[in-house]
Protein backbone atom coordinates (compact mmCIF):
# COMPACT_ATOMS: atom_id res chain seq x y z
CA UNK A 1 0.00 0.00 0.00
CA UNK A 2 1.70 3.49 -0.77
CA UNK A 3 1.85 5.56 1.99
CA UNK A 4 0.81 9.25 2.02
CA UNK A 5 2.10 12.11 4.00
CA UNK A 6 -0.55 14.30 5.93
CA UNK A 7 -0.13 16.96 3.48
CA UNK A 8 -0.97 14.97 0.19
CA UNK A 9 -3.92 13.73 2.62
CA UNK A 10 -5.28 17.11 2.76
CA UNK A 11 -5.00 17.71 -0.65
CA UNK A 12 -6.27 14.89 -1.99
CA UNK A 13 -9.34 15.30 0.79
CA UNK A 14 -9.94 18.93 -0.38
CA UNK A 15 -9.74 17.90 -4.22
CA UNK A 16 -12.25 15.25 -3.28
CA UNK A 17 -14.57 17.32 -1.80
CA UNK A 18 -14.25 19.52 -4.69
CA UNK A 19 -15.93 16.78 -6.92
CA UNK A 20 -12.40 15.36 -8.51
CA UNK A 21 -12.96 12.08 -9.46
CA UNK A 22 -9.42 11.52 -9.67
CA UNK A 23 -7.92 12.03 -6.43
CA UNK A 24 -11.35 9.57 -5.55
CA UNK A 25 -9.38 6.81 -7.60
CA UNK A 26 -6.30 7.49 -5.86
CA UNK A 27 -8.04 7.19 -2.56
CA UNK A 28 -9.20 4.09 -3.84
CA UNK A 29 -6.30 2.90 -4.92
CA UNK A 30 -4.25 3.47 -1.58
CA UNK A 31 -7.00 2.54 1.00
CA UNK A 32 -8.81 -0.49 -0.73
CA UNK A 33 -6.12 -3.13 -0.24
CA UNK A 34 -5.89 -2.50 3.69
CA UNK A 35 -9.55 -2.74 3.61
CA UNK A 36 -10.34 -5.40 1.64
CA UNK A 37 -7.50 -7.48 3.79
CA UNK A 38 -9.36 -6.25 7.34
CA UNK A 39 -12.81 -7.16 5.84
CA UNK A 40 -11.92 -10.65 4.40
CA UNK A 41 -10.85 -11.51 7.93
CA UNK A 42 -14.75 -10.51 9.41
CA UNK A 43 -16.40 -11.80 6.45
CA UNK A 44 -14.78 -14.58 4.85
CA UNK A 45 -15.60 -13.72 1.47
CA UNK A 46 -14.37 -12.17 -1.32
CA UNK A 47 -17.76 -11.29 -2.98
CA UNK A 48 -19.07 -9.91 0.64
CA UNK A 49 -15.92 -7.39 0.61
CA UNK A 50 -16.23 -6.48 -2.46
CA UNK A 51 -19.80 -5.52 -2.31
CA UNK A 52 -18.81 -3.63 1.23
CA UNK A 53 -16.56 -2.02 -0.49
CA UNK A 54 -18.25 -0.50 -3.31
CA UNK A 55 -20.83 0.12 -0.71
CA UNK A 56 -17.93 2.28 1.42
CA UNK A 57 -16.79 4.13 -1.27
CA UNK A 58 -20.11 5.07 -2.67
CA UNK A 59 -20.74 6.51 0.53
CA UNK A 60 -17.21 8.52 0.61
CA UNK A 61 -17.93 10.08 -2.73
CA UNK A 62 -21.64 10.82 -1.73
CA UNK A 63 -20.98 12.11 1.39
CA UNK A 64 -17.45 14.10 0.76
CA UNK A 65 -18.25 17.62 1.35
CA UNK A 66 -18.61 16.67 5.07
CA UNK A 67 -15.41 14.59 4.87
CA UNK A 68 -13.14 16.69 7.89
CA UNK A 69 -9.75 17.49 6.28
CA UNK A 70 -8.01 17.57 9.53
CA UNK A 71 -9.12 14.16 10.49
CA UNK A 72 -6.88 11.22 9.12
CA UNK A 73 -9.24 9.99 5.99
CA UNK A 74 -8.58 5.94 7.15
CA UNK A 75 -10.21 6.28 10.57
CA UNK A 76 -12.92 7.58 8.63
CA UNK A 77 -13.13 4.72 6.08
CA UNK A 78 -12.50 2.39 8.75
CA UNK A 79 -15.23 3.59 10.73
CA UNK A 80 -17.65 3.45 7.73
CA UNK A 81 -16.19 -0.11 7.13
CA UNK A 82 -16.97 -0.78 10.32
CA UNK A 83 -20.53 0.14 10.69
CA UNK A 84 -21.07 -1.30 7.02
CA UNK A 85 -19.69 -4.92 8.81
CA UNK A 86 -22.47 -4.34 11.71
CA UNK A 87 -25.48 -3.57 9.62
CA UNK A 88 -24.47 -6.99 7.90
CA UNK A 89 -24.42 -8.83 10.44
CA UNK A 90 -27.51 -7.59 11.83
CA UNK A 91 -29.09 -8.53 9.03
CA UNK A 92 -27.59 -11.89 8.89
CA UNK A 93 -28.88 -12.42 12.64
CA UNK A 94 -32.30 -11.73 11.41
CA UNK A 95 -32.14 -14.54 8.26
CA UNK A 96 -31.69 -18.09 8.96
CA UNK A 97 -30.27 -18.93 5.90
CA UNK A 98 -27.91 -16.06 5.42
CA UNK A 99 -26.53 -16.95 8.81
CA UNK A 100 -26.20 -20.52 8.13
CA UNK A 101 -23.96 -19.91 4.99
CA UNK A 102 -22.26 -17.25 7.14
CA UNK A 103 -21.38 -19.90 9.47
CA UNK A 104 -19.98 -22.82 6.89
CA UNK A 105 -17.82 -20.00 4.87
CA UNK A 106 -16.66 -19.69 8.70
CA UNK A 107 -16.64 -22.79 9.22
CA UNK A 108 -14.15 -23.82 5.90
CA UNK A 109 -12.14 -20.32 5.95
CA UNK A 110 -11.17 -20.24 9.76
CA UNK A 111 -8.18 -22.27 10.63
CA UNK A 112 -6.84 -21.54 13.74
CA UNK A 113 -3.26 -23.22 13.25
CA UNK A 114 -2.57 -22.02 10.16
CA UNK A 115 -3.14 -17.92 11.25
CA UNK A 116 -0.49 -18.86 13.79
CA UNK A 117 2.00 -20.23 11.53
CA UNK A 118 1.32 -17.56 9.05
CA UNK A 119 1.65 -14.88 11.57
CA UNK A 120 4.96 -17.16 13.20
CA UNK A 121 6.24 -17.37 9.62
CA UNK A 122 6.38 -13.60 9.26
CA UNK A 123 7.65 -12.83 12.26
CA UNK A 124 10.75 -14.79 11.34
CA UNK A 125 10.54 -13.25 7.40
CA UNK A 126 10.95 -9.68 8.90
CA UNK A 127 13.84 -10.97 11.50
CA UNK A 128 15.50 -12.17 8.43
CA UNK A 129 14.86 -8.50 6.69
CA UNK A 130 16.12 -7.07 9.85
CA UNK A 131 19.71 -8.80 9.04
CA UNK A 132 19.96 -7.16 5.41
CA UNK A 133 22.56 -3.83 5.38
CA UNK A 134 20.77 -0.83 6.10
CA UNK A 135 20.55 0.83 2.14
CA UNK A 136 19.27 -2.63 0.87
CA UNK A 137 16.53 -2.99 3.89
CA UNK A 138 15.54 0.28 2.61
CA UNK A 139 15.31 -0.79 -1.19
CA UNK A 140 13.69 -3.97 -0.48
CA UNK A 141 11.05 -2.84 1.60
CA UNK A 142 10.43 -0.09 -0.64
CA UNK A 143 10.23 -2.43 -3.49
CA UNK A 144 8.22 -5.39 -2.14
CA UNK A 145 5.90 -3.81 0.89
CA UNK A 146 4.95 -0.57 -0.43
CA UNK A 147 4.81 -2.14 -4.23
CA UNK A 148 7.20 0.85 -5.30
CA UNK A 149 8.26 0.56 -9.17
CA UNK A 150 12.47 0.64 -9.35
CA UNK A 151 11.85 3.97 -10.98
CA UNK A 152 10.38 5.55 -8.19
CA UNK A 153 12.92 3.91 -5.51
CA UNK A 154 16.13 4.59 -7.52
CA UNK A 155 14.25 8.50 -7.34
CA UNK A 156 13.58 8.63 -3.98
CA UNK A 157 17.05 6.99 -2.94
CA UNK A 158 19.16 8.82 -5.36
CA UNK A 159 20.38 5.51 -6.35
CA UNK A 160 20.34 4.02 -9.93
CA UNK A 161 17.70 1.18 -11.22
CA UNK A 162 20.65 -0.77 -11.30
CA UNK A 163 21.19 -0.64 -8.15
CA UNK A 164 18.01 -0.77 -7.09
CA UNK A 165 18.06 -4.58 -8.92
CA UNK A 166 20.81 -5.06 -7.67
CA UNK A 167 19.96 -4.99 -4.02
CA UNK A 168 16.76 -6.72 -4.64
CA UNK A 169 18.87 -9.46 -6.18
CA UNK A 170 21.12 -9.82 -3.65
CA UNK A 171 18.26 -9.67 -1.03
CA UNK A 172 16.18 -12.40 -2.59
CA UNK A 173 18.93 -14.59 -2.11
CA UNK A 174 20.18 -13.47 0.96
CA UNK A 175 16.31 -14.29 2.03
CA UNK A 176 16.13 -17.40 0.49
CA UNK A 177 19.39 -18.91 1.88
CA UNK A 178 18.88 -17.57 5.79
CA UNK A 179 15.15 -17.41 5.98
CA UNK A 180 14.41 -20.46 8.06
CA UNK A 181 10.73 -21.80 7.29
CA UNK A 182 11.64 -24.64 9.24
CA UNK A 183 11.58 -22.59 12.43
CA UNK A 184 7.43 -22.07 12.15
CA UNK A 185 6.19 -25.06 11.08
CA UNK A 186 8.10 -26.36 14.29
CA UNK A 187 6.18 -24.34 16.37
CA UNK A 188 3.36 -24.90 15.38
CA UNK A 189 4.01 -29.19 16.07
CA UNK A 190 4.66 -28.26 19.00
CA UNK A 191 2.06 -26.07 19.96
CA UNK A 192 -0.16 -28.54 18.40
CA UNK A 193 1.29 -31.00 20.59
CA UNK A 194 0.99 -28.62 24.06
CA UNK A 195 -2.79 -28.13 23.30
CA UNK A 196 -3.61 -31.99 21.66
Amino acid sequence: MKSLTIIDEKELLLRLRDGDYTAFEKIYSIHKEKLAGRLFRLLKSWELVEDILQELFIKLWNNRDIIDGDKPLEAYLHRIASNLVNDYFRSVSKDKKLADELWYRISEVYNPFEEISQAIADHELFRSIEKLPEQRKKVFLLCKLEKKSYAEVSKLLQISEAAVNDHITKANKFLKDNYDKAIPFAVIVFYHHLIG
